[in-house]
Order: structure tokens, then sequence, then C-alpha cells
């Protein structure tokens, strides 16, 4: 036995390191929080925001610590500007070994509001339909990568539901069921499709929020009595992404801090 000790008894890669990872929406919040994390964890990541001047600020982030890191503004709402786009990064990276599909906005109106339809339009395109675009784009990457991952951002909207949020509530379920199609789909090609369902979480869209009202409904509602930072986020979806994860796909994991299965 003396040769056994120190030996390590697992296989399963959980390094990303020299992975090439495309994250959308990576100028602030959840996105930022995860290219943060991957670089940390020593993967090459592609930072894309509609704000070109967030994306090169996240970029410039990255590397003056020491990471590896490239800019590129992106509408995920331009079919053809996606396809631009996830092409240069791949030339870029050699490979595209994860794509996170993390950008969107709050989009909500009362069904009854006169602008209820165009919201709607906008949200849906926004938050579920840019995903097909993406992911089309980069799937012939991700299918020369070892181990290709899909990562999807939905919500807990995506398996609840609030007032007055019809369009966002809608789509954030919508990228539950595609994320649980394409699981499906492409499990024969050895790529991996899950979502991650974010609950209350310290970002741009919940700013606007007064503090003593987080903290009231934070205390009410979640378990463990907080909002959620964005890099507790991101290490939910490193998780999915990790080599290590091959046998995990169209799951929708709840980063809530238990606000979903709270009876009361």
């Amino acid at each position: 036995m003396t040769g056994e000790v120190g030996r390590r008894l697992s296989s399963l890669s959980r390094s990303v390191e020299g992975h090439v990872v495309l994250v959308t929406g990576a100028g602030s919040g959840i996105g930022r929080a995860t290219a943060h994390l991957f670089a940390d964890e020593g993967a090459r990541v592609a930072v894309t925001d509609l704000d070109a001047a967030s994306a090169d600020d996240v970029a410039a982030e990255v590397t003056a610590t020491g990471g590896d890191a490239r800019a590129w503004a992106l509408d995920v709402t331009d079919a053809a500007a996606v396809q631009e786009v996830v092409t240069e990064v791949a030339a870029w990276g050699g490979v595209l070994d994860v794509l996170v599909n993390n950008a969107g906005a709050a989009a909500g109106h009362p069904i009854d509001h006169d602008d209820f339809e165009e919201t709607w339009d906008l949200g849906i395109d926004l938050l579920l339909t840019s995903l097909t675009r993406t992911i089309r784009a980069a799937l012939p990457h991700l299918r020369q990568a070892a181990a290709g991952r899909i990562v999807n951002i939905s919500s807990t909207e995506g398996v609840g539901g609030s007032a007055n949020m019809a369009a966002y509530t809608a789509a954030k379920h919508g990228v539950i069921g595609l994320t649980r199609s394409l699981a499906v789909e492409l499990g024969e090609s050895g790529i991996t499709v899950n979502a991650v369902c974010p609950g209350p979480i310290h970002t741009g869209i919940t700013s606007a929020i007064p503090e003593e009202m987080k903290v009231k409904f934070a205390r009410r509602a979640v378990p463990v009595r907080r909002y959620g930072e964005p890099e507790e986020i991101a290490h939910g979806i490193l998780h999915l992404a990790l080599p290590a994860s091959s046998y995990i796909t169209g799951h929708a994991l709840l980063v809530d801090g238990g606000m979903t299965i709270k009876n009361n």
C-alpha cells in the first residue's frame, strides 16, 4: 500500500485553465463577476457587452490582475453581429469551450398597458430569442471542444411569476425550456446545456430598490436573510462549466438563498 499514498482517487478535472469562455452581458453585475471568476481560474475570457466601454473596462480589470481577456461590443439582438463576434472569439482563442448567455434587462408592463406589446416583443427577443442566436453561432466551435458547455441565465422568475412582468417571466420560463430541449438534442455530441436561476442579487437591475426594502424583503422571503452577490451566481455558473460536470445537463440550478423552497 506504500505506493498508493498520495495518489488521487478522482479522475475528472475541475480546472478550466486555458479554456476559452464567451460571456454575454459581461460589462456589469453577474456577467462581470463571471468574467473575473473564470479568468481567476485560468480561462481566457471574451468579455462582450452592448456597452463597449463597460466591456473594455472589465477586460482591462482582468488583464491588470494577470488574467487573459479581450473585449467585444455585442448587441445580442443583432444576428449578424452575433455571428461576427462569435467567429472572432473562436479565432482569437483557437477554440470555444464555454458559452455563458447572461445578457439581459428587466422588462415589464401590466398586460393592459399601451406599451405592452412593444415591451413583450423586445423582452422575448432580448431574453430568449437572442440565446438561440448565440448558441447557433457558437455550436460549430463548441462541437470541436473537448468539453463544450452552454450555461444560460434564467431567474427564479423562470420557476414562478410576478405581476406586471409577463415578458420577463415568460422569457425566463422559456430559457429553462430551451435549456432542457437542447440538453437532449446536444447530449450525443458531448455538449452539456444548463441554466442558472438567480434569486434577489445586488446588481444594476436591483440598484434602484431602496436598501431598506431589500433588507425587509430578504428577512421575510429568503431563508439566508439577505440578497446575494454576483460572485455567488458566478460560482454556480463555473461549476456547471467544469469538465467534471459532464453528467449534469438539462438542469436549472437555483441560486436564490432558498427563496423558492420557502413555504411562508
